[in-house]
Parts: C-alpha cells; structure tokens; sequence
C-alpha cells in the first residue's frame, strides 16, 4: 500500500518541484524484513578538497577563542533541551569556526590614481551572487541551525543555484553568443565572466553535495532516525518487495527512449531527473543508448518499512528504485550501465513587447521557448561512462565544460520534502505571527472598529512575519470587499498564491458591484503562468485587469481603496515593501504602511491612473515613483547629506535592501564617504558596492543578515540634520529598478513609526548571529559573539518586541 504524504513547501520554494514523499508499506506476506545500512552513517569526517572550507585568507591564526573544539552539545543534538533546539541561541557559548567561507569575487588592485568610474571599484554583480548563496550554504552547514532547518537550507542552496544557471548563466552565454563586448562596471566581457563563474560554482556545487553526503544524511540518522537508504545496502527480502512495487507502480507508466537511426534524440526538459542507459545486443555485440524519465508522480523517496520495533524512518530516492530495476524494461538486451543526470535550460529568453499586440500570448509563446531553451548545465553522476557523458554532450549541444560531476544525489530540490518531515524539535521553535497592537479588538464585537476607522486615527505600519498578514493587509482587502460604503478598490499584483485569499476578495468585491481594477505583472519570473490563469479568472468575474506599461515591469506593491463617508469620498491606501502573498508573508520579512493621508491618497490615485491608462506627465507630492524620479531623488538626499555634513558634521545614512547593483548611487555614495557622511548598508544579496577602501568608502559598512526569514524589506533613513527622512518601499537600489520596473517608495512621517523604524535598522545593525560583514577584498566575514557577549538576534528580537507589544 502507498500512502502519500502531502508536501508542506511554500509555493515559491516549491515552484520548479512537485515531489512527495511516498510510504511502501510491506505485503502481509512478507515479514521480518530490516534494513541494513552500517555504511550509511560513515564518512562524517571533513576529508577532501571538495569539503574543506578555505582557511582565513590573511594567513593569520585565528584567536584563541576561534579555534577552540565545538561544545559538545550542538544545538541540533537530540540531548539539547528543546527551546535551544528551537531557538539555537539559549545554548552555552560556542567557539567561532576556523574558517571562512569561499570568496568569488576578484576585485582589481586600486590603482593609486583613479576616477569613480574606475573598474577597481566594483565587485562584479554574479560573482557576488554566488558569495550570497554560499552565505545560504553556511545555514546548512552550521552547527547551531536545527537539523532539519539544515536541510532545508541545503536545498534552498541548489535551488538558488538551478534559478542562477537558468538566469544569470543563461543571459551571459546569449551575451557571449551574440557577441557582446560592453565591460561590466567592474571591466569584464561576458566570456570573462563565465569563466569565472565556472570553478567558483563548481566547488559551491561540490560543497553543497558533500554537506548533504558527509554532514546531513549522516545526522538524519543518528539524531533524527531518519536513514537514508542506497539500495546497494538493502538485503534480500527489502529488494524483492521493492520490485514488486516497481512492477506494479512504476513498469507500466516509465516510457524508455532509445536513440538509433529510427529514433532521434528525445527532448529532455528543464531541471527533469533523467536515467541515461547503455545497452549491448548479446547477439548483435552492438552498443545502444536510452534516455528513461524519472518520473515524479510517486515522489522523490519512497518510506520503507522497519522491522517491529524499530521505529526509524527509512527512506529511498525513487531513482534508485528504478536504476535498479531497469532491465525489466530491456528483456533480451543486455544492461550495461544506468546513471542519473539533469539538464538545466537557459530561461534568460527575450521578448519584444513593443511589436507585440497581445502582451498575454507574448508570454504564453516565451514559456513555450524557455522549455525549449539551450542547455546551460548538464548534471552527471561520477561514474557515468565517457561513451554516455560524450554522447548527450553532442546530442544536447554543450561543451564538457558545462557538464558538473556529481559525487552523490542528484538535485537536492528533493531534500525539501525532508525539512518538513514533522519532527518538532528539530526545527525552529513555532512562530505565530501577533496581531498588531491596534488590530487586535477589530472585529471581535458588534462594537468594534472597522479597520477604515482605525487607519483614520493615525497611520499605521505592520512589520511581516512578526505581525499578522492575514489580521492586517488581508483583513484590509476582505473588508474593503465586504463594506457596503467602499465604491472602489485598485491594487497592484505581482505575485500572490494560488487559491489567494487577495484575489478571492477582488473577485467578492466586483462581483457585488464595486469598481475593482487590478495590475497584475505577468513578467513576474517563473509565475508567468500563474498570474495568466488567476487573471483572467477575475477577468471573468468582473474585475478590470490590466497587465502593466510596455517596456516596464510593475513592481511596485499598492492598494487603493475609496470609500463614501459622511464628508464624502475618503481615500485609503496600503503601501509595502513585499507581494500580497499570504503564504510568503510567513516567510519574507516585509514592511507595510497603511494610511489615509490625503497627499499619499492622491499619490496613489495617480499612480493607478498612470498604470491603466495614459499619463507619462503624472505628479506625485509624497510618493517617490520609479523610474520618473526615484533615482534623481536618491541621488539628491545623497547629495544633502553631504551637504549637512560639511556644514555640520553629522551626515548619516541607512539603507536595508536586497541587492546594490546601480552604478550612479554607489558613486555617489563614495563621494558622500569621502566626504565624510557615515553609511551603513544592510545588504542580503550581491553588492557591486566595495566598502573600506581607504580615502574612498571607508566610511562605508555593508553587513548581510541571513535566517530563519529571508531579509526582503527596504528601508532608506537620511538623517537630514536632525529631522530624518524615512521611507519603505519595493525597490532596490539597482538599474533595473529604477529604469526598468514600475516602483514605489513612500515616506512613512508619523515621529513614533519613524522611530521604530530607525530603531529596527540599529538593531540590525548590532546583530552578532546573523549577520556577515562584507570586507573590501570581498569576504564575507560571520560575526560571531564572544565568550561574555550577549548574543544580538535581529530576527530573534523582532519576535519578541512584536510579542510584547501585543501584550499592551
């Protein structure tokens, strides 16, 4: 009997994956039947080149406090009191490691005479890309992350990697093809990059599947009784069962491939597991190839059962099931080896909106091209024969230099059905995000206030995953939808849920005659298809729906909602720095403001009346608004804070955003250093932005958070001589969002939400957990808290302010 367990994966983490875990139950016939597995365990050791981490660059030893053996309870130990096992920082001290991650940037050498658009001073924007995913890595590899948080981040690892291969290795090799010879800012072709790239996400790729092999699959054992099994390891009885369940769930729907004269190579699509196998004639002595599909329908691991009385979770990749059992599809042929490779496809495809009347079939057509996209990578095992790994080099159109070895299991994707194994005490302890403070009696009585009333006594702003989503920006659409007095609701869509609640409530709302319009970006990468199907679902029930400027990409996250009152027509917005995604809220760390301010309300008018209809002239009087002005506003508070710090000495700038890619800001930036205006920048992707260099950015810090929460919203503080501007938004300061994409950024004005604000940004500052501080010659260095220091969690104290201003 096959039970199948339901998996739990967010839909962005889930989005290129439809695996579930499967459980073989044994026949009533069979009994007795165990599973040895004395090698499975083995190998824990740091041992090659592959796993080693390099050493602190400098050559210097570490301090003593760095090199001191490990506790010997991790937080990951299954002796470790649950709370540590949740939290990881109520544990006793621990020593720092005596390494540092790989660096993949290499920056030029600053020559002693240079202009700001010199190329020394830039790191280059994919190099630093893979130094952020080595950074996701380390949450895998470090000791004090809960184990099944571990494997999570491993697979969130390769999944980065896949979107990196299909994205920015795809783009430079169209690049490369087409001729391209413009210089990055940091003075490199595209072929210079992909140069560059290859080794340093070889050995990411190398790392990433011995932290699984050596690391993970080992502790899975020993601290969660969760045995991941190689076939080879299995006895008599296991193998017997298991192809009676090949033969009766998998023989008649697996569909071998064999490539001759009468059959030519098949297509084999995106980030698809394959089989490749190499047959003889015994007659004939003749060699021949096909390619089997591994198909996902049964899951990436099927459960074994145990013996009695032994309560372990034994589990096998589904690939191995069916390797193994391969020559039942080949009677008369002789089986000569099977192997498991995977192709990763180019989705950087380009479209052309200007020619293009119908922007809807224009995607649909760009979908239909990226499954048949060239190869940018082809995944091998390490034992797979040259003959084989030669002939789908041809067939596939690659070079070997796009063929990565694989020591180990193929696409860790798979582990993410793993992480959500339920096993409580060896993940992060449960987080339920509260609701605000002052959301907290709305609708709970007949008396109670309405949202709208709310908003109308002060602005408000919510901080996600800490706050509620579903008790604060949903709760404002769904009542929006359901109050007689709201006319008129315009909210912009970029990416949301499937079955969302948000479009749920824009359907309730045109359905019951408002006037409902909504945005919705169907560029949004890898959710093309998504957005298509909901938007011509609320299409159907009324809504207007545009799909955003030609040229430009809708980014920008706003709802606008009109409402009759007794002194007429009031307007109500909500501004925020992430998707109207109920799912992704309880991942994302997102800021969002809701106010009736009637310069943001006419802001926000016009920026729909921008977006659905014609008006290239618009005005704003609050809202900063890419890319008409958002760049040359940025550029000019900038240059005011070096202004007030020549005539007053205190210029100060903090940033928190994703990603820093835009030349003219970072110039700027170091013209503010060198003025003397102190930086702070919380990063969590790539930066092209160089810190510490002297008489150039030495007054400039970056440092990057990473945790249980991705880092997602954006905050720019100017300190403005004393009277400080602050705004959140949903843009980056990089040259796609400001020239490229539609995108908001508003002034959040109320002095006490100005300074929480503030005061979240120099807690993020002060962490020693989480955060990683970026050096001039590139390094990401971890902080690590001494043995008398208190441990600085910016995710961790988020909880617990959100948690007590609940309680007020």
């Amino acid at each position: 009997m096959v039970e199948p367990l339901a998996p739990t994966m967010t839909d962005e983490l889930e989005r290129e994956s439809n695996v579930v875990v499967q459980q073989i139950a044994p026949d009533q016939g069979v009994e007795g039947w165990t599973a040895d597995l004395a090698g499975g365990a083995a190998g824990a050791g740091v041992t090659d080149g592959a796993w080693q981490l390099r050493a602190n660059p400098d050559g210097q030893e570490p301090e003593a406090e760095s090199v001191s053996q490990p506790p010997e309870r991790a937080v990951n130990s299954p002796e470790a009191p649950a709370d540590a096992l949740a939290t990881d920082d109520a544990v006793a001290w621990q020593a720092a490691p005596a390494f540092t991650i790989p660096c993949a940037v290499c920056p030029q050498l600053v020559p002693d005479q240079f202009a700001l658009d010199d190329p020394s001073l830039y790191f280059n924007q994919e190099l630093s890309w893979l130094d952020f995913n080595w950074r996701v890595l380390w949450l895998a590899l470090d000791a004090r992350t809960p184990l099944l948080e571990r494997v999570r981040f491993a697979a969130i690892t390769a999944s980065n990697l896949d979107e990196f291969y299909q994205k920015r290795v795809g783009g430079l090799k169209r690049q490369k093809a087409a001729g391209v010879r413009k210089l990055t800012p940091d003075g490199r072709t595209p072929e210079e990059q992909l140069e560059l790239i290859r080794p340093a996400a070889r050995l990411m790729h190398q790392t990433m599947t011995a932290t699984w092999e050596r690391e993970l699959k080992p502790a899975l054992a020993d601290q969660a009784d969760v045995v991941i099994c190689d076939y080879d390891d299995l006895n008599i009885e296991q193998r017997y069962m298991l192809r009676k369940y090949f033969q009766t769930h998998f023989y008649s729907i697996l569909t071998p491939l064999t490539v001759d004269p009468g059959h030519p190579f098949p297509f084999i699509s995106n980030l698809s597991l394959s089989l490749a196998i190499l047959l003889r004639h015994p007659q004939w002595r003749t060699t021949h190839f096909a390619r089997l599909k591994v198909p996902m329908n049964h899951g990436r691991w099927l459960r074994l059962p145990g013996t009695t009385g032994d309560d372990r979770r034994y589990y096998l990749p589904v690939e191995q099931l069916i390797m193994h059992n391969a020559s039942e599809l080949f009677h008369g042929m002789d089986l000569l080896s099977v192997h498991p490779f995977r192709i990763t496809r180019n989705a950087d495809v380009r479209r052309d909106e200007e020619e293009a009347e119908d922007l809807l079939a224009t995607i649909s057509a760009e979908l239909r091209e990226r499954r048949f996209a060239g190869v940018v990578r082809m995944e091998v095992d390490q034992g797979m024969p040259e003959y084989v790994r030669s002939l789908l080099t041809r067939e596939l159109e690659m070079t070997p230099a796009q063929v990565v070895e694989v020591t180990g299991l193929l696409d860790l994707t798979g582990c993410f059905q793993l992480a959500d194994l339920d096993l409580p005490k060896l993940r992060y302890k449960h987080w339920e995000p509260v609701i605000p403070t002052r959301l907290a009696q709305e609708g709970q009585t007949k008396d109670s206030q309405t949202i709208f009333d709310i908003i109308r006594q002060g602005d408000l702003v919510v901080h996600h995953p800490y706050e509620s989503f579903a008790a604060s920006t949903q709760r404002f659409i769904e009542e929006a939808a359901d109050d007689p007095r709201v006319v008129a609701i315009k909210q912009t869509l970029y990416r949301t849920s499937y079955e969302s609640p948000i479009v749920a409530a824009l359907t309730r709302a045109a359905e019951r005659g408002k006037q409902v319009a909504a945005l919705v970006e169907v560029k949004a990468r890898f959710d093309e298809a998504n957005n298509i199907e909901w938007a011509q679902r609320l299409e159907n029930a009324g809504v207007h729906v545009t799909y955003g400027v030609v040229g430009l990409k809708t980014h920008s996250k706003a709802t606008l909602v009109v409402r009759q009152e007794l002194d007429g027509l009031r307007i109500y917005c909500h501004m925020g720095t992430g998707n109207y995604h109920p799912k992704t809220a309880k991942l994302y760390t997102d800021l969002g403001l809701f106010t009736c301010s009637p310069d943001l309300g006419y802001d926000i008018v016009n920026l729909f009346h921008s977006l659905t209809g014609y008006a290239p002239d618009q005005r704003y009087r609050r809202a900063i608004v890419a890319p008409r002005a958002m760049r040359n506003t940025f550029l000019r508070l900038i240059q005011q804070e070096i202004d007030y710090q020549c005539r007053h000495g205190n210029g100060r700038i903090i940033a928190k955003m994703n990603a820093l890619d835009d030349v003219p800001l970072i110039q700027e930036l170091y013209r503010a250093s060198q003025a003397g205006v102190q930086i702070d920048l919380i990063i969590r992707g790539h930066s092209r932005l160089r810190p510490g260099l002297p008489g150039i950015s030495e007054n400039i810090r970056v440092i990057s958070i990473l945790g249980r929460f991705l880092e997602h919203d954006r905050v720019f503080h100017f300190y403005n001589n004393g009277a400080p501007y602050t705004f959140i938004g949903s843009a980056d300061w990089r040259g796609r969002n400001l020239d490229e994409r539609v995108e908001l950024i508003v002034p959040v004005e109320d002095p006490a939400l100005q300074r929480q604000l503030i005061a979240n940004l120099h807690e993020a500052l002060a962490d020693n957990r989480l955060a990683w501080d970026l050096h001039g010659d590139g390094r990401y260095v971890l902080r690590w808290p001494g043995r008398a220091e208190e441990v600085r969690n910016f995710q961790q104290a988020m909880m617990n302010q959100a948690a007590e201003r609940a309680k007020i």
